[in-house]
């Protein structure tokens, strides 16, 4: 009796370690999977978003800094960005995209050479889930998901009151950006809000009105060169859409000894242009904090890649929809603000602004 029941609990003692050393194993699968669970969590969390960044032309120095910011920022936020310079070629910027967009990019940010030359790219890249960003330049007639720029009416306005604050009457030459550019157009409708008032009174005479095909300075030279020749060289202002065609201009008058006495604008605060106001042969320009506009952008572009909406501070129509449009604010430049803008915000040196200024002639250093 005494052996039958020590053969009992041996067998009940038995049970027990197998019931314990199942709930053991059970216990051991619940943590694997539990830790499988994080880890795919922190693989969705952690994904790296590769972002498409098409650039006009990266000769041109504003377009280095808006690279080099907006880059330096979408890194910050775990993202990759790949860049593409389309060399002011309309027809390889869109081969560029659509080239893009073949690499499985999350999100695609366009500063468009022609506004309404890349229906076809952006329609590719929104029916393959891509969301579309303009950067600066509005493009037109087709569906994208934001606008990040700044007024550019307000631009306009501001070379017209930057010129008249020298000439406040004459002969004034109309000098615009690229014909393709909507940017330029908007540009011109804000010079024309100061100055058309002054033609229909009468104080000024617009003695011509070109547009320089993809800012370039070189057509903007032959154009004032013309321009002054047809003009017998009476002219009193340039207003120059952007520092390019200011830049060009210069030279035009240059050649003619007229650099200084004709008033420019210009627009982006390019190192040669803030350099020629503080020489004396460019009235102002137009700084638009390239940091920010880059920074927004490059946060924007983020968020649209995760899937996220971006909220604008308004709306501006592209000819389709009412687009979200991130405006940004602008400031104008001139011989006695030099130090307290560009170079007090670290977008020049004291050094390179008044590279050509002989010692005794500068302002004290900041």
């Amino acid at each position: 009796m005494k052996k039958y029941k020590s053969m009992i609990w041996a067998v009940l003692i038995l049970g027990m370690l197998m019931i314990l050393a199942a709930c053991g194993q059970d216990a051991g699968t619940d943590v694997d999977n539990q830790e499988d669970k994080v880890e795919a969590s922190d693989d969705t969390d952690e994904k790296e978003f590769k972002i498409g960044l098409s650039i006009p032309d990266l000769t041109l120095e504003r377009w280095q800094h808006d690279r080099d910011h907006f880059v330096q920022t979408a890194e910050e936020l775990g993202a990759t960005v790949l860049v593409q310079s389309a060399n002011s070629d309309e027809a390889n910027q869109l081969s560029q995209i659509q080239n893009m967009i073949s690499q499985g990019i999350d999100a695609l940010v366009i500063i468009a050479i022609n506004s309404d030359a890349l229906i076809p790219a952006v329609e590719q890249a929104k029916a393959e889930g891509i969301p579309v960003l303009a950067y600066d330049r509005l493009i037109n007639n087709v569906e994208i998901d934001a606008y990040v720029s700044f007024d550019n009416i307000k631009v306009g306005e501001m070379q017209a009151e930057g010129v008249l604050a020298e000439k406040s009457s004459g002969k004034f030459f109309m000098l615009g950006g690229s014909p393709t550019d909507f940017t330029a157009k908007l540009v011109r409708e804000g010079q024309m809000n100061i100055v058309q008032p002054l033609v229909d009174s009468g104080e000024i005479e617009v003695i011509g009105d070109q547009w320089a095909k993809n800012w370039d300075a070189s057509e903007a030279m032959a154009i004032i060169e013309n321009t002054l020749t047809v003009n017998k060289d009476d002219i009193d202002a340039i207003v120059a859409s952007n520092d390019s065609t200011a830049g060009g201009a210069i030279q035009a008058l240059a050649g003619q000894g007229l650099a200084g006495k004709v008033a420019v604008s210009g627009q982006d605060a390019d190192l040669a242009a803030v350099q020629r106001i503080v020489e004396g042969t460019q009235s102002m320009t137009v700084y638009k904090p390239i940091k920010e506009l880059a920074v927004q952008s490059a946060n924007a572009a983020v968020a649209l890649a995760k899937g996220e909406k971006v909220e604008g501070d308004g709306s501006i129509n592209n000819g389709v929809m009412d687009v979200p449009f991130l405006k940004l604010d602008i400031v104008l430049v001139n011989a006695d603000n030099v130090i307290e803008t560009v170079i007090k915000d670290g977008f020049h040196t004291y050094d390179d602004v008044y590279k050509n200024v002989p010692e005794d002639e500068r302002p004290p250093r900041p």
